[in-house]
C-alpha cells in the first residue's frame, strides 16, 4: 500500500515508524531539517514541502496513493490537505483535528472536508484518561468486545502484595489472564513460574470486574471500592471532554479553571460538574476545597510545566492517582520518574490511534503497549484462521513465538482461555502480541 504522510512530527513520525517495513511511505513536511533526518533513519521517502498545497502533493505522488494522512499540529492544514488530495486522486484520507468541533461537523456527514475518516486527539486523549480513573497503580487501559474486556497495564511497587509471588500464585482473579510482564526493556510472556517482583509492570486482560479487583489486590494502599472525588485541573478541551465523560459514568467531578470566562461557559454546558474558579497552584483555596481528599487528580492544562507542578502538588497532599496530559513526547518518562502515576500524551494517543485504522482489515481494534514493544488486538475468527475449531494448546504452537489468547468473547459471553478451549467461527479473540511478529501473527489469524 502506497501512503502519504503530512506533517512529520511527533505523530506523523510515529506513523511513518510504525508502516514503514510494510508499505511504501512518503513523508512531507515544511521542516527541511526534519526531511532530512527521516530520509536517514527511516525506510521512506520525505519531501520538503507545504503538504496544503498541490504541486507538494502532486510531487509526493498522492494521486497514485492509498492513503493519505494529514497529522500536521494546525487542524485547518490537515482538512486543507484532505480537500486538495481528493483533486489530485481517490486516496483514503485521514485527518487529524484538535478541535472536537471540527469532528462533529464530519460525524453530520463523513464526506466534509475531503475527510475519510477524522481522529481527535483531544476527545481521545479524554477517553484514554478516563479509561485509566479507578484503577490503583494503573498507568493504561483499554476497552475490547463491546465493552466485555479490559486490558490494563500496571506497575507493581514495592509493597506491592504481589511482589515475590509467582504468577501461578497471582493468578486467582475470574477470567482474568496474565498476557505479560514488562521488565529491563524486555517484553516476558509470563509462565506459572515467573516470579513478579518490584519495578514489574504486568498487562492483564479479562473482565473489567476481575481487572478492578486485579488493581485493588495490586495496590491496596490506594484502594477504593469507588472513585467517588475527581478533580480535573484546566477547563480547555482536554479537560472539559474529560469532565463530561466522567458525568457520563455516573462520576460527578469537580474542575478548576482560573479564567472566569471560560469557567461559566464549562459550568453552563455540565449541569453535573462543580467547577471551581481559582489558579489550581493556590493552596489555600485547594485546601478550602479538600483537595487532598481526591481519589484522582487530571492535570489538564495547556503547559506540561504547570501540569507537573499541580500533579507533585496533589501527591504532596495525598492524593491517591495522578493522571498528567503531557503535550512534550520526550518528558513522559520523565513525569512517571518523579512521581506522577500516568503521563498521557496526546500526540503518541493519536499515532496510535491512525496506526489502528490501517489495520482495520484484520483486526477489530488495536493498542499499542510500552511504546510499540507489543499490541493488544481483538479480532473476529474467520473460517481461514489458524486459531478456528482447534484447542489453544495445539493452535498457538503453529504462530510466531509472542502470543498470548488474553479473552474469548462469544454471543456476548466470555470463555476462559485455557489450553484445552477450542475457539469457534465468529468468536473474538483477544491476543497480546510482540511486535516483532506482529504482522506475521495477524496474516494467520
Amino acid at each position: 500500500m502506497r501512503v502519504v504522510i503530512v506533517g512529520a512530527g511527533e505523530v506523523g513520525s510515529n506513523i511513518a515508524s510504525s508502516l514503514a517495513d510494510s508499505h511504501d511511505v512518503v513523508v512531507v513536511d515544511v521542516d527541511a531539517d526534519r526531511v532530512e533526518e527521516l530520509n536517514y533513519s527511516l525506510d521512506v521517502l520525505a519531501i520538503h514541502g507545504d503538504g496544503a498545497s498541490i504541486e507538494t502533493l502532486e510531487e509526493a505522488g498522492v494521486g497514485d496513493a492509498d492513503l493519505l494522512i494529514a497529522s500536521t499540529d494546525h487542524d485547518e492544514t490537515n482538512l486543507a490537505t484532505c480537500g486538495t488530495s481528493k483533486v489530485l486522486g481517490d486516496a483514503f484520507t485521514i485527518a487529524r483535528v484538535k478541535q472536537v468541533g471540527f469532528l462533529r461537523t464530519w460525524e453530520r456527514k463523513s464526506s466534509a472536508f475531503g475527510v475519510d475518516f477524522m481522529v481527535c486527539s483531544n476527545l481521545l486523549t479524554a477517553e484514554d484518561i478516563v479509561q485509566i480513573i479507578g484503577l490503583p497503580a494503573a498507568i493504561d487501559a483499554e476497552w475490547f468486545a463491546n465493552g466485555l474486556v479490559q486490558m490494563a497495564e500496571f506497575e507493581l511497587g514495592a509493597d506491592s502484595p504481589l511482589v515475590g509471588q509467582t504468577v501461578q500464585d497471582a493468578d486467582r482473579f475470574d477470567l482474568l489472564t496474565f498476557a505479560a510482564i514488562l521488565r529491563d526493556g524486555d517484553v516476558e510472556l509470563p509462565r506459572g513460574d515467573s516470579t513478579l517482583t518490584a519495578g514489574d509492570r504486568l498487562v492483564v486482560i479479562g473482565p473489567p470486574e476481575s481487572v478492578h479487583e486485579f488493581a485493588l489486590t495490586a495496590s491496596p494502599a490506594d484502594a477504593s471500592n469507588d472513585t467517588d472525588i475527581v478533580f480535573v485541573v484546566g477547563g480547555a478541551e482536554i479537560g472539559y471532554q474529560t469532565a463530561r465523560l466522567l458525568q457520563e459514568r455516573g462520576i460527578k467531578p469537580r474542575l478548576i479553571e482560573e479564567d472566569p470566562e471560560r469557567a461559566r461557559e464549562v459550568a453552563e454546558s455540565l449541569s453535573k460538574t462543580l467547577v471551581l474558579q481559582f489558579d489550581a497552584t493556590d493552596t489555600e483555596a485547594l485546601e478550602r476545597e479538600n483537595f487532598g481528599s481526591a481519589d484522582t487528580v487530571v492535570a489538564a492544562l495547556e503547559s506540561d510545566q504547570e501540569n507537573l507542578l499541580v500533579s507533585l502538588l496533589a501527591k504532596r497532599v495525598g492524593v491517591n492517582q495522578t493522571i498528567a496530559v503531557v503535550e512534550t513526547g520526550e518528558y513522559r518518562s520523565v513525569f512517571e520518574a518523579v512521581g506522577v502515576d500516568v503521563a498521557v500524551n496526546p500526540r503518541v494517543v493519536t499515532a496510535e490511534e491512525i496506526t489502528r485504522i490501517t489495520r482495520e482489515q484484520t483486526t477489530e481494534k488495536l493498542t499499542f503497549i510500552e511504546d510499540d514493544r507489543a499490541e493488544v488486538i481483538e479480532v473476529e475468527i474467520g473460517e481461514e484462521s489458524a486459531l478456528a475449531r482447534k484447542p489453544i494448546r495445539e493452535s498457538i504452537p503453529d504462530l510466531p513465538n509472542g502470543v498470548v489468547v488474553g479473552a474469548i468473547a462469544r454471543q456476548r459471553e466470555l470463555i476462559s482461555p485455557r489450553g484445552d478451549t477450542v475457539i469457534d467461527v465468529g468468536d473474538h479473540v483477544v491476543l497480546f502480541v510482540d511486535a516483532d511478529v506482529a504482522e506475521d501473527i495477524t496474516a494467520e489469524i
